[in-house]
């Protein structure tokens, strides 16, 4: 368990960007406590490489946030939820908590029998979100759908544009006319484009987004932590600060102050 009652600021991991969407959830569920997000854009994406590659960065990225003093580390990636999130429970001796549970679990509360899950070919391909749901109600029918490009446009800032509208129709077609009635957004960049995928799915199919119940999650953990006063948030990145910068700033309609580029 987290120490109570420090100072101690919970770690939020991410390949780029799209781990902002759990951030954004953790610092309203939990106001008070300091943050430190890390962004590894120099790698990004981390859904087109092998699972040994994914583990390896993840371990860099766990280290670099362990050296920062965080009492909690949150993988806010869906892909290296799936392949590294034993690795790093392991190695590590601070809780550590992925994504893909904690929306398993609100897929299932949501759904009526049939769930769509679009995320990176990796996670895909772990089918991590196909046994998370089934683990807790095997006669849900999952249908998962790669949606690779859904990271470069939230990556771009492109996520309210035609260009992103006609992406995610091709994408979600097929999950529609397989006829889900629920649509796990199984990738922290997809948030980012809710907007536009809410638009090609209509209001008939509900949405699931595990950075609200990955937080309460956190929440749950942390308890009264006796963190009180006004947080401090740093972010982390491993390149394009200038972008992230904007990314984050227009995101989470906040200036970002406290940016810093690292190395490993």
């Amino acid at each position: 368990m987290p120490n109570r009652g420090n100072a101690q600021p919970i770690g939020v991991f991410d390949s780029g960007v799209g781990g902002l969407t759990v951030f954004r959830e953790i610092a309203r569920a939990l106001p008070h406590e300091s943050l430190v997000y890390l962004g590894d854009c120099a790698r990004v994406p981390y859904g087109t490489k092998s699972p040994a590659t994914i583990i390896r960065y993840s371990l860099e990225a766990a280290q670099h946030l362990v050296e920062r003093g965080v009492k909690m580390m949150v993988v806010a990636c869906n892909t290296a939820t799936a392949a590294a999130l034993p690795a790093l429970q392991q190695r590590l001796a601070i809780p550590v908590i992925g994504v893909v549970e904690p929306g398993a679990r609100a897929a299932v509360a949501a759904t009526s029998g049939k769930v769509g899950v679009i995320a990176t070919e990796g996670t895909v391909k772990s089918k991590a979100y196909s046994n998370a749901i089934r683990a807790l109600d095997p006669s849900v029918e999952v249908i998962e759908s790669a949606a690779p490009l859904f990271v470069a446009l939230a990556e771009e800032g492109w996520a309210n544009t035609h260009v992103a509208r006609e992406v995610a129709g091709i994408y979600l077609e097929p999950l529609i006319d397989a006829g889900i009635d629920t649509l796990v957004l199984g990738c922290t960049h997809y948030p980012i484009l809710r907007a536009t995928i809410e638009k090609v799915v209509g209001d008939k199919v509900r949405i699931v987004d595990s950075a609200e119940t990955t937080a309460a999650t956190v929440k749950a953990l942390i308890g009264d932590s006796g963190a009180s006063g006004i947080p401090v948030h740093h972010f982390l990145v491993t390149d394009a600060e200038e972008r992230f910068r904007r990314i984050a700033g227009e995101f989470l309609a906040a200036e970002i102050e406290r940016l810093e580029l690292i190395a490993f």
